[in-house]
């Protein structure tokens, strides 16, 4: 221990001279000056001020401010004059703690995702307009019952993870309104339940329902619409928010629209059926709407103080459960972001700036009694795109800015149609201290993923992994006693392929098994962006390269070159394809539309397939648009041709006879084998029975066809099955990917055929021989199956990699999988 002292500057007196007027003869007027009096003498010395000191002290590991231990400084002066900084003479502290160094070796690891269709049919063959969803999630005390709500139909949803590899359905619990959130008191859940006529004629509950039974006990009557609830640490105290949330379409959305929002805290003191309640008005508070609060999120800490978000008002309350006083309030602010991608123009380019975005926070969570998260989703005008720490006093002491938008560009998960909106959009924060680390979740919307960060220095958040989760995640919960981390996804929709579900995560010793590809940065510092991976190739020479290419769902195509040596696989270039010879351009009307190039050269086509050449070039398949016999066709099915620098060197269009049978389902996939390249089409033509197999010949620029038998559809939910990519074994053998265009519980289809072409004439019926099912490999990723597998690669070593397009995050969780299959053959 140390201590310094210096002496504090004395005061200095001034004397001011006192000037005198007569009260009779001359008023002074033109008088002459007087003479100066005599100096006066000298004042005493002042005493000595008080000594300042500083004592610094060491923290250990553990320390709730310093979790990986650091060093207390604390300063105040000397009263009693001792040399000695007493605790009483402390005026001011601050800690400094030991930076924080992630723990490589531990990660969290998504082993089950639990899709909540299944409380209803052990299949989830439910009905496509009856959505259920999962959206807030606690558990019971042991950690053993997930309890969930279920918004959409009013209900209460049980999951049992005794084996959290394997969750099961224990039921359901009907509830007379809308659950909107749920917390755990002891052995009970308690419920807030909307059960409002409409957005003025507001009415809600608190309910009470007992875990073990699944039976409502009690309802408490809490006068408006409830939207969070939180149960305190010590279990003294319920926290419920009653949002009274405004019409968005009434006007133009904008509050003020009464009635107002509110606090209600329930006194959790002995049997349910004494339990009391309060209400703390919230309106005369914000600089925004001060009349209409429409608190949001709730959260509880260890000395019973509740933070409160009021979203729309961009406001913070902090309010003492004991005694219904607010103990702070203050204005969420705003951030300017730089770097960010505000521009909806189908593609992602990282380099606009916004000033002064309110924050508008949803989700909080407090990570100590002194520091708290918000998950800065926005609503109005604002959504910062990132998340804040702050202290009680109302400072930020950490702002995430456009750092999480730069991630999910980065991993693949960047939402470009939400772009001029709130970009990723975070929505919710959960906190858990996980052994010997302390750890932040931050949920983001519209990415579908949850960041993790390290925050052993709260000030200092510190990026650990980034998870993956079904559409939508809204609600997380840390089970640190299991090694648990539950987040709910809300959005399900059976028909476009999104199942709410409960996504499980273990943390433990195993290697973070998500992402599979990261990227590199461009030479602007910002990440290359990328998404939507629909084919793939191997180098022909150089076994550590992979080749992929991104979809129509981005107007500037390009190749993608990927290090597969590393884990996970790195974008380490991207190059655009233009056409910077007017081939394109010099193709027939019809061809292509006008949008196919743009006013740079760079192209706006459909890439599902992609082949290197030993020459260094590229072969690229454009799917084609519209279907020749039931109505116009936009674009016809190309292969073209690119250097190694993405200049379009050649393009080569299907034989007149062949484009009057296009339907919408063309090329999706291409590879090189003895100087012709095939080419995969996804589904039958018209009048056909068999989808194409398209062989071009390089050298005498002719076309051939064989025929290849798709599997029949076996989903319980119907659909179509097509081929998604082809690549070549060798000896004239070929491996293509068939798959339905259905998942989570409803894909049935996910399959690697191979098929001999030697010796086959045109128009000849291939043989398959199936390769491998892969929905094993793709259900080992812990996750719904994803619809889309796209692309397969055969490297020299023999290993098969395998991808899926992701949709370019667009009604899609966003996931990308690159698995290595390892060798076939």
């Amino acid at each position: 221990m140390q201590f310094y002292k210096s002496k504090l500057a004395l005061g200095i007196a001034l004397a001011t001279p006192l000037f005198l007027v007569a009260c009779g003869g001359d008023d002074g007027r033109n008088g002459s000056d007087g003479l100066n009096g005599e100096a006066g003498q000298a004042g005493s010395n002042g005493s000595d001020g008080l000594n300042s000191l500083i004592r610094q002290s060491n923290l250990s590991v553990g320390d709730a401010q310093c979790f990986n231990g650091g060093v207390k400084v604390e300063s105040g002066r000397d009263t009693n004059g001792d040399d000695i900084l007493n605790d009483n003479e402390v005026v001011d502290s601050s800690a400094i703690c030991t930076p924080t160094i992630v723990n490589e070796a531990k990660n969290f690891n998504r082993i089950a995702a639990f899709p909540v269709c299944l409380q209803a049919d052990p299949s989830c063959d439910d009905d496509p307009d009856e959505a259920t969803a999962a959206e807030i999630v606690a558990a019971s005390q042991d950690g053993m019952t997930l309890i969930y709500t279920d918004s959409p139909q009013n209900q209460l949803g049980f999951v049992d993870i005794t084996d959290p590899s394997k969750p099961t359905a224990l039921g359901l619990l009907a509830l007379n309104g809308e659950p909107t959130s749920v917390s755990i008191k002891g052995d009970y859940a308690l419920v807030g339940v909307n059960s409002s006529a409409d957005y003025i004629n507001v009415a809600g509950s608190l309910v009470v329902v007992d875990i073990a039974s699944r039976s409502i006990l009690r309802t408490i009557d809490v006068g408006g619409q409830p939207d969070s609830v939180a149960v305190s640490p010590d279990g003294a105290y319920a926290a419920v928010v009653i949002e009274n949330e405004r019409d968005e379409d009434l006007g133009e959305g904008v509050p003020p629209q009464l009635p107002a929002g509110s606090l209600v805290i329930v006194n959790l003191t002995g049997d349910h059926s004494t339990w009391t309640t309060s209400t703390v008005t919230m309106t005369g508070l914000a600089d925004l709407y001060s009349n209409d609060p429409e608190p949001e999120f709730v959260d509880i800490n260890t000395d019973n103080i509740a933070v409160v978000s009021l979203q729309e008002n961009n406001h913070i309350v902090l309010v003492n459960l004991t005694d219904g006083s607010i103990v702070n309030h203050f204005s969420a602010g705003s951030v300017d972001l730089v770097g960010v991608d505000a521009t909806e123009d189908d593609g992602i380019t990282q380099d606009e700036s916004l000033a002064g975005v309110l924050r508008e926070p949803d989700g909080v969570s407090w990570l100590s009694t002194e520091y708290f998260v918000t998950a800065n989703e926005g609503d109005l005008d604002g959504g910062s795109r990132g998340f804040s720490v702050f202290n009680t006093a109302g400072d930020v002491v950490y702002e995430a800015g456009s750092s999480l938008d730069q991630l999910t560009a980065r991993y693949g998960h960047y939402p470009e149609s939400r772009s001029e909106n709130k970009g990723n959009e975070p929505e919710n924060a959960e906190f858990g201290v996980f052994g010997s680390e302390r750890y932040l979740f931050v949920n983001s919307e519209r990415s579908s993923v949850v960041f993790v960060y390290d925050v052993a220095d709260f000030t200092k958040p510190v990026f650990k992994q980034l998870l993956p989760a079904a559409v939508g995640p809204e609600g997380a919960l840390a089970i640190p006693s299991r090694n648990l981390l539950i987040v709910a996804s809300e959005e399900d929709a059976r028909d476009d392929v999104m199942r709410s579900a409960l996504n499980i995560y273990q943390y433990g010793y195993a290697s973070a098994n998500y992402p599979t590809i990261v990227s590199n940065d461009r030479l602007d510092g910002s990440p290359i962006s990328w998404s939507a991976l629909s084919g793939l190739s191997a180098d022909p020479s150089d076994s550590k390269l992979i080749y992929a290419v991104d979809d129509s769902y981005y107007t500037q195509n390009r190749i993608f070159t990927m290090d597969v040596t590393q884990h996970p696989a790195v974008i380490t270039k991207e190059t655009r394809i233009t056409d910077s010879n007017d081939v394109l351009a010099a193709l027939p009307a019809g061809a292509l539309p006008a949008t196919a190039i743009n006013a740079d050269k760079t192209v706006n086509i459909d890439p599902e397939g992609v082949v290197k050449l030993a020459d260094g070039s590229f072969w690229v398949a454009s799917e084609g648009s519209g279907n020749a016999v039931d109505g116009p066709v936009a674009s016809m099915n190309l292969l073209i041709k690119a250097a190694s620098n993405g200049v379009i060197e050649d393009a080569v269009t299907l034989p007149a006879a062949v484009n009057d049978l296009q339907r919408n389902n063309g090329f999706e996939g291409v590879t090189e084998y003895d100087g012709k390249l095939y080419v995969a089409f996804q589904r039958a033509w018209q009048g056909e029975a068999n989808v194409r197999i398209g062989i071009y010949d390089l050298a005498a620029e002719t076309w051939s066809f064989l025929f290849y038998p798709l599997d029949a559809p076996e989903s319980q939910n119907g659909g179509w099955v097509g081929l998604s990519e082809i690549s070549s074994i060798g000896d004239g053998e070929f491996l293509v990917i068939e798959r339905d265009n259905q998942g989570g519980p409803d894909a049935v289809i996910k399959r690697l055929y191979k098929f001999d072409a030697i010796g086959l004439a045109d128009g000849a019926l291939v043989s398959k021989k199936l390769v491998r099912d892969v929905m094993p490999d793709m259900l080992a990723t812990g996750g719904l199956i994803t619809e889309k597998i796209e692309g397969i690669a055969i490297m020299k070593n023999g290993d098969v990699l395998m991808v899926n397009d992701n949709d370019g995050v667009d009604d899609s969780n966003g996931e990308t999988q690159l698995l290595n299959l390892g060798k076939l053959f």
